[in-house]
């Protein structure tokens, strides 16, 4: 059965991706750098979540590009929405290049960041079209929404 590229970026199929990567314990959430204070573009963002997927057979063995999210969710308080950001895990980690993402908060303006590391620039371009992301939008206060997609040719594993 062939599957196009487009279908591999729907909500359902990172969803049985997601449940795929959990049953074979490829997927972790690792703790150690929750309450982590680090700095980007000038500004301090505290890190409150962590996931990690762990490389397959054939994946390079270096991220090639980094998504960089910046957005302020509408109507909900910073606990609340570190509560909430649990919910479309399943809709972007089973995505086609994933490897990582850090959540953070800015504890001045209270905006969001997602900092998610993706196997090749076009992976990262193609999360920017992508119902999660969609859904990211949705939630946020109207114009607050800014993303980047940065190659790494360079960059560790795990990234920043």
């Amino acid at each position: 059965m062939h599957t196009s590229r487009s279908s591999k970026m729907g909500p359902l199929h990172s969803l049985w991706n997601f449940l795929r990567l959990i049953a074979a314990g490829r997927l972790h959430f690792p703790r150690q750098r929750a309450g982590e204070a680090i700095w980007l573009e000038g500004e301090k963002w505290i890190i409150f979540r962590q996931a990690v997927v762990d490389r397959s057979e054939g994946q390079p063995e270096r991220a090639g590009a980094v998504f960089r999210a910046r957005f302020h969710v509408a109507g909900m308080s910073i606990r609340q929405n570190t509560r909430f950001s649990i919910l479309p895990i399943p809709f972007f980690v089973g995505l086609p290049g994933f490897r990582s993402k850090l959540w953070m908060v800015n504890p001045e303006s209270s905006d969001s960041s997602g900092y998610y590391e993706w196997d090749t620039v076009e992976d990262a371009e193609n999360y920017s079209r992508s119902f999660a992301a969609g859904f990211m939008t949705r939630r946020s206060v109207p114009g607050s929404v800014s993303f980047k997609v940065l190659p790494q040719e360079a960059s560790p594993r795990n990234g920043i």
